[in-house]
């Protein structure tokens, strides 16, 4: 059985996991389970820019992974960036198992708006298939509603739909590797 290992970076709030699970069930058509220990990630912290390393919680990544699971997904309410950006929404290993994800930019209260916890959970679903579909070997796809379109911005992820579109649904394996 394909599963995907939701591994919490950091305090992570249930009610964020719990519907991300449900959603990457649906989508991906796999098992999907929440680590109970997480993952602390104070070693990836850069103090001058207050963000964290997502490639550093990367190479953490697979070696805290559930026994069985096909791919972990680190999940993490905390700013990351890589050297080259300002920030990031995920990073993932492609073709390999490890992603990560984070939902500190996803809120509407970071841009100074009211709270909105569907939109929320949304777009976290919307950029964890993303993520994993690099983890299946998936690159950016020119299709600004595939999943698999490159997001710079939280209005680039309101514009996809969370499915892969025909052309990237059909590169992405169906059996176990």
């Amino acid at each position: 059985m394909r599963i995907v290992s939701l591994l919490p970076v950091g305090h992570v709030n249930r009610t964020l996991l719990e519907p991300l699970a449900e959603g990457l069930t649906q989508h991906l058509r796999v098992a999907c389970s929440i680590q109970p220990e997480g993952m602390e990630a104070e070693f990836a912290l850069n103090p001058l820019r207050r963000q964290y390393h997502s490639t550093e919680i990367l190479k953490r990544i697979l070696p805290g992974a559930a026994q069985g699971s096909l791919k972990v997904l680190g999940v993490t309410e905390m700013d990351l960036y890589i050297p080259v950006l300002t920030f990031v929404f995920g990073e993932a290993q492609v073709s390999d198992g490890g992603a990560v994800v984070s939902a500190h930019r996803l809120r509407q209260e970071f841009y100074g708006l009211p709270a909105d916890p569907d939109l929320l959970r949304d777009r976290l679903l919307k950029e964890a298939l993303h993520e994993l579909g690099h983890t299946f070997g998936l690159r950016h796809c020119v299709d600004y509603t595939c999943v698999m379109s490159s997001s710079n911005g939280v209005e680039r992820i309101d514009l996809k739909r969370a499915e892969f579109c025909p052309h990237c649904a059909h590169l992405m394996p169906t059996d176990e590797p």
